[in-house]
């Protein structure tokens, strides 16, 4: 800390010479001619080795700097990208290179001048004038050493962005992703959509909400744990295709899947299926997957995945039988299928619900097996109150849930659209909460009368935009693909 606080006194000191010599620390009047990006594009245009003497101008934060008395060489970095730059005492003049030496790494600077090649092939920008933009006082992260802890990395997530030409990557390649499944969606006639992130009764999923007041309605409401429930409302509007992407929030543990703060594509269709869904979903992951990988073959932490393939579907409870080992005959049977999870360690908790056993099984059983694309479908009734019951079975619902690289990443059904089941429904779902279930569903009175007024044959479904990003960017934590994951305080961040 005391090595720190020398530096950030020099650093300082020399900021002060800065200012008394009469260079402002912090101008705003420089306009670079070109991102470094343009740049280099200019450089691969011209397709050869004769310097370009006209004039470009560029602007970026130094990250290299080696100087050798009368010149030095430097790099400069912005949003785009890097280049050389190369300042010289004969070229800047004696009094802008005194300036000049007291500028370093980690400032932000404006070079104008033309191009060379150095002995090296590096195209480089020969300064005929520049201007200090920002002083930095704190010096970036050693560069060898960088910023490896990721608890520094998430807390100070500018100093990883600076350092760590790979979390950039993650990042761009983030916008890349959900940029094409909005496009994906808006060829097909689908109207992107705002609801409310306050909500006065939370639903549309089963989780516990945060929870806040308004001080001039004198009510409290909840951030919304989903949109499903108004976006829903716009379809019985007459809106017939509708998506939104943009936060949830639920009041539930941090873990490498989980953020308490995340974003969500849901989108609804009327007059389609939970079949209907399927296809559709693995025509927009093939076209967001070539359009950002510019192919359907990659790999997720070692695991070869191939999303051209024909995508496998299989119920819950044959996946319990294949994958998780159980036996057909205890798959009904509640106190047989908790011996079977105490015999494999599997801690359950609610243990009233056979279908949340049945979900808590497949987690740990078969969940982290299935790497290639898989629609796990027909999910029991008590952990799907918003789903359609099956034809076959009014115990089942048309609802599946997509994995891939042993991630859910999707869930979709088609919709419950008779007002009196989805009563019944929610007033079941009452009573769970009622016997300790927080993560239960309230009653919603007001979307229920919507109900009333009829909504067509709708299906729906929800993708965990960070999930996959995850997928696409292959890394094993949600905290790398959030900017600014939630962190418990820290006295010393």
């Amino acid at each position: 800390m005391e090595d720190l606080n020398e530096v950030i006194r020099l650093r300082r000191e020399k900021a002060e010479q800065l200012r008394e010599s009469g260079v402002s620390l912090y101008p705003n009047s420089f306009r670079p001619s070109h991102r470094i990006e343009d740049i280099h594009r200019i450089i691969k245009a011209r397709n050869g080795s004769e310097d370009i003497a006209e004039m470009f101008s560029a602007a970026g934060r130094i990250v290299g700097l080696r100087s050798f008395g009368k010149a030095a060489f430097l790099h400069i970095r912005d949003g785009s990208g890097r280049i050389q730059v190369y300042v010289k005492k004969d070229e800047v003049g004696e009094e802008s290179y005194r300036i000049f030496k007291k500028i370093e790494v980690g400032d932000f600077l404006g070079v104008e001048g033309t191009l060379f090649q150095t002995k090296t092939g590096e195209w480089t920008l020969s300064a005929k004038d520049f201007q200090l933009l920002c002083k930095a006082i704190r010096p970036l992260p050693e560069k060898f050493h960088g910023l490896k802890d990721p608890e520094k990395r998430y807390r100070r997530r500018y100093l990883d962005l600076i350092m760590n030409a790979h979390v950039r990557d993650i990042f761009l390649k983030r916008t890349q992703i959900i940029d094409a499944f909005r496009r994906f969606l808006l060829e097909r006639d689908f109207l992107e959509v705002e609801t409310p992130m306050m909500q006065p009764i939370p639903g549309g999923a089963e989780a516990t909400p945060f929870k806040t007041h308004h001080n001039a309605l004198g009510e409290d409401l909840f951030l919304r744990i989903a949109p499903e429930l108004y976006l829903k409302r716009l379809i019985i509007g007459g809106m017939d295709r509708v998506f939104e992407i943009n936060r949830n929030f639920r009041n539930e543990g941090i873990s490498t899947r989980h953020n308490p703060e995340f974003t969500m594509l849901e989108f609804y269709m009327a007059y389609k299926n939970y079949q209907d869904l399927m296809t559709l979903t693995e025509q927009m992951f093939r076209f967001v997957i070539q359009s950002v990988l510019g192919k359907l073959q990659f790999s997720y932490q070692g695991f070869p995945i191939d999303v051209e393939a024909p995508w496998r579907r299989v119920t819950l409870k044959n996946a319990l039988i294949e994958l998780g080992g159980l036996d057909p005959s205890i798959l009904n049977d509640r106190l047989q299928l908790l011996k079977f999870a105490e015999s494999k360690g599997i801690q359950i908790t609610k243990q009233n619900s056979l279908g949340k056993i049945l979900t808590k099984l497949f987690d740990v059983l078969v969940q982290p097996e299935l790497i290639s694309p898989t629609f796990v479908l027909d999910y029991p009734l008590e952990i799907s109150p918003l789903a359609r019951k099956t034809a076959s079975d009014p115990e089942i619902t048309e609802r599946f849930e997509l994995f891939i690289g042993g991630n859910e990443i999707a869930n979709g059904f088609s919709e419950l659209n008779d007002p009196v089941d989805q009563k019944d429904r929610f007033l079941q779902q009452a009573r769970q909460r009622q016997a300790g279930d927080e993560e239960a569903h309230l009653m919603d009175e007001d979307y229920v009368q919507a109900l009333e007024y009829g909504m067509p044959p709708t299906a729906g479904e929800g993708i965990g935009m960070d999930r996959f990003v995850m997928l696409l960017t292959d890394v094993p934590s949600i905290r790398e693909v959030i900017l600014f994951p939630l962190l418990k305080r820290s006295g010393n961040s």
